[in-house]
């Protein structure tokens, strides 16, 4: 029996299974495929959902219906140079994952975001980075976005994407100083923080009036999200918490000056009389969450400061430490500007919060809500 939710992807099996029999030469170049009841017959489900399948096949171009004698096999289909067969290789991996994920009782959003996690991974190995340029946004132009690296930006940014084909979201990680400053100087639109103040024990707002004062800015709650070391699977030098950064055998890959993590960071050791000389690795810098758990991985450092879903994402133990508060910080001008406003619907969607709980360590209560400040 199959589950519901597979249930409802069956056209996804039927379009696969007539990949296969193209990819394998059974169906070849103008032979035709069964007539739509026939193959509803066949698959015990109703001949909308065969249409489906064939137009999905038909959008990816392996296909096409010709009037008189029915649905028939691309028959230009291998000539030289066209470029069907990889967009349709592609489509046929991504819907294995798909059929997989629900095959083991997982919801789509849940596949988007193993999806977003290993798209993740690979642009923080391709990752170089360049500024954004100086403009403003609108419809058509890219929201840019500067600040704290988050997985969570990445689901965002495609869903923005497929929210709106015209909207963009420009992401660029520098940390959430460095988010604060490139809205003080007008190269961002938007910031992502999450920047714990020491003296007064909380986050974002005393840096958003310090860096950005007399401005009204709106704190849009992301989410809130678990932070703590990162030791490889086993944690074969018993790693227990900040205090065991003072071993020498301990070796740490930190995050760069400016991004939350290094600010929150650098306080805990303050506070316990622990010289940044006293960490070894203290010097070497990443700039992702990503980043820095890989590095983790490949054995280069011992031990990093990061989210579950990062650790998570590279089989790494997790020892959490603290909960942190990821905000993105929208200046007033911008609040009511047509791309952001299709940001913000799609960060206070249930699709949102599904896939981002779907990467594990959020805690997404206040996802959406708003703090004005000024």
């Amino acid at each position: 029996m199959r589950n519901k939710s597979a249930s409802t992807f069956l056209f996804l099996e039927i379009a696969e299974s007539l990949r296969r029999r193209i990819s394998a030469g059974e169906l070849r170049p103008g032979d035709r495929l069964p007539p739509v009841r026939s193959m509803a017959q066949r698959w015990n489900c109703t001949p909308g959902t065969v249409g489906r399948a064939y137009a999905a096949l038909a959008d990816e171009g392996l296909i096409e219906a010709h009037r008189g004698s029915g649905t028939r096999v691309t028959l230009n289909l291998l000539e030289p140079g066209r470029p069907v067969w990889g967009w349709a290789s592609l489509i046929n991996r991504a819907e294995q994952l798909l059929l997989y994920a629900l095959g083991q009782g997982q919801t789509p959003e849940q596949a988007s975001a193993a999806l977003s996690v290993a798209i993740s991974r690979w642009r923080d190995l391709q990752r170089v980075g360049t500024p954004p340029a100086k403009v403003a946004p609108d419809h058509g132009q890219p929201i840019r976005f500067v600040g704290s690296h988050d997985l969570a930006l990445e689901t965002l940014a495609q869903m923005v994407s497929e929210s709106d084909g015209s909207v963009q979201l420009d992401v660029h990680f520098r940390g959430s100083l460095g988010g604060l400053m490139a809205l003080n100087q007008g190269t961002a639109d938007i910031a992502g923080v999450h920047l714990w103040d020491e003296s007064t024990d909380s986050y974002n707002v005393p840096f958003v009036r310090r860096l950005l004062p007399g401005r009204r800015v709106a704190l849009l709650s992301l989410a809130r999200r678990e932070l703590g070391l990162m030791v490889p699977a086993g944690n074969p030098q018993g790693i227990q918490g900040l205090s065991d950064l003072r071993r020498p055998e301990v070796n740490l890959v930190n995050r760069q000056p400016g991004s939350g993590t290094r600010v929150w960071l650098d306080a805990q050791l303050k506070a316990m009389g622990c010289p940044p000389t006293a960490v070894a690795g203290y010097q070497r810098e990443e700039l992702t969450h990503m980043a820095v758990a890989r590095a983790v991985a490949r054995g280069e450092a011992s031990v990093g400061l990061g989210i579950l879903a990062a650790a998570a994402a590279h089989q790494l133990q997790f020892i959490p430490l603290t909960q942190e508060q990821y905000d993105l910080v929208v200046p007033d001008e911008q609040w009511n500007v047509a791309p952001v406003r299709t940001l913000v619907e799609c960060i206070r969607s249930d699709r949102f919060a599904q896939a981002v709980e779907a990467l594990g360590g959020y805690d997404l209560a206040n996802v959406g809500q708003t703090t004005w400040v000024s």
